[in-house]
C-alpha cells in the first residue's frame, strides 16, 4: 500500500502508522515522460520523452475547469506529444530522483522504489518501441539500458542499495510502451540491478489485459540472474500468491487495487473470504465514496 502526502522534516501520520505496528514503507519515486499533458506542464511547454514519439490512444486525467481533483471534475485526454529529452538534460533528470529520493528519506521513509515500468519515463528508455535515440542513450540495448543504470546509481548514493527498489514491467504493454525482445531485455535490465545490489525487483505482471501470462520459466530466469528479493504484483488472490511464494521464484507478493476496495484485505486474504470490487470511477477524484467507505467484513472486526 502506497501513501505519496508526506511532511518534510518529521515522520508523516501514515509513516507512524506504519512503523507502530512493524512495517516498512517505501516512497514510490516517478517521471511521467510523455503521458502528461500541456495543461499540466510549466508554461503549457511539451511533456518530455526518450523520443518524440506520441503513444496513441493513451490519456492522461487533466482538470479542465479548475475545480481541483477533491471535487471529481476532471477529464481523461490524449496525451500531448512529447519532445525527445537533449542528452545535456538528462543528467538533471537523474539529480531529481535523487532529490526526490533525499526528501523521502527526510520525511521518514524507510527507502525508495524507482518505478522504472507502466510506460512512464525510465520504461520509455527501456522499451526498444519508445526509444528511437541514436545517441548515447539508444540504439544497443545497453544504451536503452543506461538511463536506468544513472538513476538506480544516483538513487543509491542519497540511500544506499539496501533501501532502493526498481519496479519492470517486462511484458506489459501498458501506456504504449513495447519492446520487441522483453525477455532478453528485462534479463539484462536484472542483471544491471543485481551489480549494485538493489534490494528488491518489483515485477508488475498483466493487470487490465494489458499483457500476456508471464512463463515461469522466465520468472525462474530473473531468478537466476537476480540476487535480491522478487516481488510480484498484479491480478494475484491469495491462492495464487501462496503458490509463487512456494515455488520458489517470488519472495513478496503486492496487491494494489484490491486494497482500495478492502481496508482489511490481509485478514480477507488469510481467512478466504471474498473480496469487494473496486469501483474505477472514483479512482482520480472525489469525496469519501468509493474510496474509504467499503466496508470491512465483520468476521475480522
Amino acid at each position: 500500500m502506497m501513501f505519496s502526502r508526506f511532511e518534510l522534516g518529521g515522520l508523516s501520520l501514515p509513516n507512524r502508522i506504519v512503523h507502530a505496528t512493524g512495517g516498512r514503507i517505501f516512497c514510490q519515486l516517478w517521471h511521467v515522460g510523455r503521458i502528461s499533458h500541456t495543461s499540466l506542464q510549466p508554461a503549457g511547454a511539451a511533456p518530455v520523452s526518450s523520443s518524440a514519439l506520441l503513444a496513441d490512444g493513451v490519456k492522461v486525467f487533466i482538470d479542465p475547469s479548475g475545480r481541483g481533483p477533491a471535487a471529481g471534475a476532471g477529464d481523461m485526454v490524449q496525451h500531448s506529444m512529447p519532445r525527445a529529452l537533449a542528452e545535456d538534460e538528462i543528467p538533471g533528470v537523474v539529480a531529481d530522483f535523487a532529490h526526490g529520493a533525499r526528501c523521502a528519506l527526510a520525511a521518514g521513509f524507510d527507502g525508495v522504489e524507482i518505478h522504472a515500468a507502466n510506460g512512464y519515463l525510465i520504461n520509455q528508455f527501456i522499451d526498444s518501441g519508445a526509444n528511437l535515440r541514436t545517441d548515447g542513450y539508444g540504439g544497443t540495448l545497453r544504451k536503452r539500458l543506461r538511463f536506468l543504470r544513472e538513476v538506480t546509481a544516483a538513487v543509491i548514493a542519497e540511500a544506499g542499495a539496501a533501501r532502493v527498489g526498481v519496479r519492470l514491467a517486462p511484458l506489459t504493454t501498458l501506456q504504449g510502451a513495447v519492446d520487441d525482445t522483453p525477455e532478453a531485455t528485462y534479463l539484462a535490465a536484472a542483471r544491471e540491478l543485481d551489480r549494485p545490489g538493489v534490494a528488491y525487483i518489483h515485477i508488475a505482471q498483466a493487470d487490465r489485459d494489458d499483457a500476456p501470462p508471464m512463463a515461469v520459466a522466465f520468472k525462474e530466469a530473473l531468478r537466476i540472474v537476480y540476487s535480491g528479493a522478487m516481488i510480484y504484483s498484479g491480478r494475484y488472490t491469495g491462492a495464487s500468491a501462496r503458490t509463487a511464494l512456494q515455488e520458489g521464484w517470488a519472495d513478496l507478493i503486492g496487491f494494489g487495487r484490491p486494497f482500495i476496495a478492502n481496508p482489511d484485505l490481509p485478514q480477507r486474504l488469510r481467512l478466504g473470504q471474498c473480496l469487494s470490487d473496486a469501483d474505477p470511477r472514483h479512482f482520480f477524484g472525489g469525496a469519501e465514496a468509493g474510496y474509504t467507505d467499503y466496508p470491512v467484513w465483520p468476521a475480522t472486526r
